[in-house]
């Protein structure tokens, strides 16, 4: 199984970055499936050098919208994003037939793209209901375990929410295990997801003015056959540092954005079950030239919105 990227091993041959990366494209909050609040997030980032960064909480751009309504730290450009899993059903060959699409630059304010993400939370809330009831089914009810989870019709709900709640209950040690155990694909309580499809993802991402970019795609130079059809939707970037691929992982899916001509990008994928943001930080490396040429795709891909 693939859990969230701040809850895998130690690369075999890490990156060692050079001096602290001023750039994260790729965080979650409390709004989503991370345990930090935004302003909290957004603290700790600044407090560890960066100075590009975006929150891309799934389904959701509530985190950036409450971040944005108070004062930035001085010198930390926060960038709007989302991240979308997106359905390949007919693919049972990717992991649980799904591919993520982070979505960077996005217009807040695009009421298209917030039907289309509130559908998605829609969908994100009904899985998660039938989670439940399927622990429920199995003696091992959390509801005690989450009260005081959002209900906030912004917020999008995950397993790993679930998780920490069988943790909390004592029917897990940790979120691998909730998830090995139970939440993962072919374990028990485990539902199928429902919500966009890839090209729909990447559409929506783009009607609204961002760049759609395939997040944590190590599989990409084994698989440029699906990448390739991601780019005839519209697909404009690839995320290539991402902080727990090793460096042959990083130069593999770096030389596949150079040959496609996808911007590169790279995050920590932040959620924040094991470590403080100031440890994960400390293993990220983003180039500094990334951020110009993110900001001159975005600008492209908006000006083709709103000429």
């Amino acid at each position: 199984m693939r859990l969230p990227r701040d809850r895998h091993d130690a690369a075999p041959d890490p990156v060692v970055p050079p001096a602290p990366s001023t750039i994260d494209l790729h965080t979650h909050t409390r709004r989503s499936d991370g345990i930090l609040e935004p302003s909290a997030l957004v603290a700790a980032a600044a407090g560890a050098g960066v100075q590009l960064l975006a929150i891309t909480d799934h389904d959701t751009l509530a985190g950036y919208r409450e971040v944005r309504a108070g004062t930035l730290p001085a010198g930390l450009e926060l960038l709007p994003g989302v991240e979308i899993n997106a359905i390949v059903a007919d693919r049972p060959d990717l992991w649980e037939s799904e591919v993520h699409v982070v979505g960077l630059g996005v217009d807040p304010g695009d009421e298209r793209f917030e039907a289309a993400l509130a559908g998605q939370r829609d969908a994100r809330r009904r899985r998660f209901d039938r989670m439940l009831q399927r622990l429920r089914d199995l003696g091992l009810g959390v509801d005690a375990a989450l009260d005081g989870t959002s209900t906030n019709d912004d917020d999008s709900l995950g397993r790993p929410t679930v998780a920490r709640a069988l943790i909390e209950a004592g029917h897990a040690t940790s979120v691998e295990d909730a998830f090995q155990r139970y939440l993962s694909h072919g374990a028990p309580a485990y539902v199928p997801r429902t919500g966009l499809g890839p090209a729909d993802a990447i559409r929506a991402i783009r009607d609204a003015g961002g760049l759609p970019v395939l997040a944590h795609f190590s599989e990409a130079p084994a698989r440029i056959g699906v990448v390739r059809e991601l780019i005839e939707t519209g697909l404009g970037g690839l995320e290539v540092y991402y902080r727990t691929f090793d460096r042959r992982t990083v130069e593999a899916v770096g030389g596949v954005a150079r040959a496609l001509s996808l911007v590169p990008t790279g995050g920590t994928d932040y959620h924040g079950d094991t470590e403080t943001y100031a440890q994960a930080h400390a293993a990220l490396w983003v180039p500094p030239e990334v951020a110009p040429r993110l900001r001159e795709a975005i600008e492209v891909t908006s000006r083709a919105i709103h000429p």
